[in-house]
């Protein structure tokens, strides 16, 4: 009878332990960076309409239509002009001898780390990019 309460209990406390492992959640982080630069390339000013993008740069400059005319590459936030007819001044890589360089970084809490590294010619992306000086808002809002 007393063994019997010895194994009991041992289960019991063996039930408890498993279930205390179960509710602990093991949480992992992620960071990631994505730096751009725009070398050479010429001074552009475009008027168009400013979008978010979940691509590599948070922000697209768009025609009439919605076609994307540049990815504008920029750290400042521009949420304010998102939706608006706008004119950005920068440095356009896709005229002249531009070329744009992209450095992927991700780095975990596990120790994982991983980096990629792009350097193209301006005119030989997917989506021109834009190096940005200076946004101003010339429409109030796009269709």
């Amino acid at each position: 009878m007393h063994m019997r309460r010895i194994v009991s209990a041992a289960a019991i406390a063996g039930l408890m332990c498993t279930a205390g492992a179960a509710a602990q959640s093991v949480t992992t982080e992620r960071t990631e960076r994505t730096k751009i630069e725009i070398k050479g390339g010429k001074d552009v000013t475009k008027t168009g309409c400013l979008a978010r993008s979940g691509a590599t740069t948070d922000y697209v400059l768009t025609d009439e239509a919605g076609r994307v005319q540049y990815a504008l590459v920029t750290n400042d936030d521009l949420s304010q002009y998102v939706s608006r007819r706008v004119e950005v001044k920068g440095r356009a890589a896709d005229r002249g001898d531009g070329k744009v360089r992209i450095e992927h970084k991700t780095e975990g809490t596990s120790g994982e780390k991983s980096e990629s590294k792009l350097e193209a010619k301006g005119d030989a992306t997917f989506v021109p990019y834009l190096g940005l000086k200076s946004i101003k808002t010339v429409g109030s809002s796009c269709k």
